[in-house]
């Protein structure tokens, strides 16, 4: 009886509507839901090419590869194009400075090659595949090689060219890229770090002899320049959705590693109950994890010594109660982004309530967790696309952060820094009481839990 009026006084909320009979729903509910299939992202209609340039330990890769993991992480078909891998695949990777003289044309020409090759199969891509982004990830730091890719790309009516120009003159960003990146690459393995780094300053000053910069003459060229790790931005000619979109985010990237907590709030009464949804306080036992989580980051010196630390959490009740009483020295921000999926008419019920009420919804949620949306409610890539604002946040900031969030919110935070696919956000374990460390750097998140050892009743729905 209960169970029937539960689901009555949710159904009672909602507008009467036709649509919500079993068939139109089952087929609206077999279309996809990613942002891409209803908003006009494309440059007009185009696919895009992002055509990486600079000289050597400027950041081009990181940026790269972070921009196609945020754009995935959207939902959009990107994938990146790096020129090196292609010279260490066709040329070999244990290659000294001299390879890279200008005045070597055995070396030029075997460059220009795997540029060509590179560049190839990046048209290929975007013509043959459902490809909408991609990214050619090489120096290109010569008038006459970005002559041959916009060329190349002009040829193609459905795409467009935006460069995106890393220039940096400070010295300590550029020893820390050489030192953090460089030197982990396949071009110095096994190699002794100080001739490691003695060559690859020969390789960068064989770049330097040649360079030249985007300037005057590329005024009619869409591009950014990102100077000193994001300290200023410069935008030419960006016109778009996606482009402006992509502006948007790489002003907030930089490569300085900093902590990020994360972590779910403490069981709540409907955790107990197997219900979902809901705006609920915690239970005795969340109330005490709440206790314990404030004494374990008591206890870490990176948050008692941080100059300046941020607590976010969402703006429902059970995670304000978790955050709240924690002893930090800053005060917490509620972030609705960082609410909880919405999960419609289904609030309150149990998924075994579910499955006897509404068999087809929950057919439809175990065939495809990540495109499905709740009736009246959400699906995994809506709640991505309110939290890109967040991942702004996140990416801007140069301190540590302690997230209080919930299960459905923190897959998709901890999918995106640790590069895992969609398809599996909806399947990743975030468990009840447990901290989650991640660290992002410059080609990787190194990652670390803790568990706080209160028990709790855990939905691994």
């Amino acid at each position: 009886q209960s169970t029937w009026g539960a689901l009555n006084r949710n159904l009672e909320m909602s507008i009467p509507d036709p649509s919500l009979t079993m068939s139109p729903r089952e087929e609206k509910s077999a279309l996809p839901i990613y942002m891409n299939d209803s908003l006009p992202h494309l440059h007009d209609g185009k696919k895009i090419v992002l055509g990486m340039t600079g000289l050597p330990a400027r950041g081009k890769t990181y940026i790269a590869r972070k921009v196609a993991r945020h754009l995935a992480w959207l939902g959009f078909s990107t994938r990146v194009f790096n020129v090196g891998n292609y010279r260490r695949e066709k040329v070999g990777a244990a290659l000294d400075a001299e390879f890279f003289d200008p005045q070597n044309p055995n070396g030029v020409e075997a460059r220009r090659q795997v540029a060509q090759a590179a560049l190839d199969d990046l048209v290929a891509w975007l013509q043959n595949k459902d490809g909408e982004v991609a990214i050619y990830d090489g120096t290109n730091s010569t008038r006459e090689r970005r002559q041959m890719v916009c060329k190349r790309v002009s040829q193609e009516p459905n795409m467009e060219l935006i460069w995106v120009e890393c220039s940096c003159s400070d010295p300590h960003v550029i020893e820390s890229n050489i030192r953090q990146t460089k030197l982990t690459s396949p071009d110095y393995l096994n190699m002794d770090p100080d001739l490691a780094v003695a060559d690859f300053r020969r390789r960068i000053a064989n770049y330097e002899s040649e360079h030249e910069p985007l300037g005057e003459e590329d005024q009619d060229t869409p591009y950014v320049r990102l100077v000193n790790a994001g300290q200023q931005v410069v935008m030419n000619k960006i016109h778009g959705y996606l482009p402006g979109r992509i502006v948007a985010y790489l002003m907030n990237l930089h490569p300085i590693p900093r902590p990020i907590y994360m972590s779910r709030h403490g069981e709540s009464e409907f955790n107990v109950l197997n219900k979902i949804g809901g705006d609920i306080p915690l239970s005795s036992r969340g109330l005490e994890f709440a206790v314990k989580l404030a004494d374990y980051f008591d206890d870490l010196p990176e948050i008692k010594e941080a100059p300046y630390l941020s607590l976010w959490t969402s703006t429902m009740q059970r995670a304000r109660q978790t955050a709240g009483q924690l002893r930090l020295s800053c005060a917490p921000v509620y972030w609705k982004a960082l609410d909880e999926i919405n999960v419609g008419i289904c609030d309150g019920l149990t998924y075994e309530e579910v499955k006897e009420l509404m068999p087809l919804e929950h057919e439809l949620r175990a065939k495809d967790k990540l495109r499905y949306r709740y009736p009246r409610g959400e699906s995994y890539m809506d709640v991505i696309q309110r939290l890109e604002p967040v991942i702004f946040e996140l990416e801007r900031q140069r301190h540590p952060v302690i997230v209080i969030g919930h299960q459905a919110v923190l897959r998709c935070l901890y999918a995106y820094f640790t590069d895992q696919s969609l398809i599996e956000v909806p399947h990743i374990e975030i468990p009840l009481h447990t901290v989650f460390k991640l660290t992002p750097k410059a080609y990787s998140c190194e990652e670390s839990r803790v568990m706080i050892h209160v028990p709790a009743d855990d939905s691994r729905a």
